[in-house]
């Protein structure tokens, strides 16, 4: 790499290429750069062409079907990725001095969390209303490809991931997980707390692979020794609580996802052996990373409501508080 002073870097590099090679990195391709960025794609091509000849030495590899980072590119990634959170923070810091509150908070979270990240996005949001939020909803490898590619400020997760990715993990809150049935399942009138081997002969609904939750109850059975008969597999929580809720069989899903209908709908929490799996949820971002102001005032927040939530869960099953 050329022997380039800081103010030398200043004057032959734009904040535009930055901008252009760290959206070419985050998205592993020059099209998919061009049209978040509104640009043509040879326009993309060309501004890489120059950085990398200003810097002296190659940036980005083509990897089979994707863009890839050469060890000179990935320090400069780092490299952008303080640059931008610098100046996002020196924003909102001057939105502050007068006397607003302004930034954006990008939030990725496993499907199972899109029942509890609203509810806290429109608290924190009245606290401060200047703020705009994303939010992106995905199953857990999903989400942990996100925080590969740095694409969020913070994640909100089940399980904290051990060895794909790096990371720092706050918990906030309870996620406790449950099974349920249809109100008129026979299981409904059977003593409690039911027998684990009662749920595993039932016909049973899971999530698709990939899914935390799914993750953790077939760890249970199999510490049991036990395998769930398997009618169907969905994709989403909302689908496996509509198919329990037309007697298509029995499911495990977390606690908050009755948040909406409460104790009044049509499926009913089971007691059973084992459970409920008591698990937590954290909010998730790469180890070393520096939050921005915008998502460190979030995160304090979320932490603060963990009394508030937990009310919520017990009077959705008052039967949690003795575990918890």
């Amino acid at each position: 790499m050329k022997n380039f002073s800081a103010t030398s870097l200043i004057r032959h590099l734009s904040f535009r290429q930055l901008q252009i090679f760290e959206a070419v990195v985050r998205l592993r391709s020059f099209s998919k750069a061009a049209d978040a960025l509104f640009l043509a794609q040879p326009t993309i091509s060309l501004q890489m062409k120059k950085l990398a000849e200003t810097l002296g030495m190659p940036l980005l590899e083509q990897v089979g079907k994707t863009v890839q980072p050469t060890g000179a590119g990935q320090d400069l990634f780092a490299a952008c990725d303080d640059i931008f959170r610098v100046l996002e923070n020196l924003d909102s810091r001057i939105a502050d001095r007068k006397g607003l509150r302004r930034g954006t908070l990008r939030l990725g979270v496993v499907t199972t969390a899109k029942y509890i990240a609203p509810e806290l996005l429109a608290a924190f949001g009245k606290h401060y209303p200047g703020i705009d939020f994303a939010m992106k909803v995905s199953n857990r490898d999903e989400i942990i490809q996100r925080i590969q590619n740095n694409e969020d400020d913070l994640y909100i997760m089940g399980q904290v991931p051990e060895t794909d990715v790096d990371v720092e993990a706050i918990p906030f809150a309870h996620n406790p997980l449950a099974v349920m049935a249809p109100r008129d399942h026979p299981l409904v009138n059977g003593t409690p707390p039911l027998p684990l081997t009662a749920i595993a002969q039932a016909p049973f609904l899971i999530r698709e692979p990939g899914s935390g939750t799914r993750h953790a109850y077939l760890r249970l059975f199999a510490e049991y020794g036990l395998k769930p008969r398997i009618t169907m597999e969905l994709s989403s929580n909302e689908a496996i609580k509509h198919a329990v809720a037309s007697g298509l069989g029995i499911s495990i899903l977390s606690i908050h996802s009755l948040a909406l209908e409460g104790t009044i709908g049509p499926i009913q929490i089971l007691d059973v052996e084992g459970f409920p799996i008591l698990r937590k949820w954290y909010l998730v971002y790469p180890r070393g990373m520096t939050l921005s102001l915008t998502a460190q005032k979030f995160l304090e927040f979320s932490v603060s409501q963990e009394d508030f939530i937990t009310r919520r869960l017990v009077a959705l099953w008052p039967d949690l508080c003795r575990y918890l």
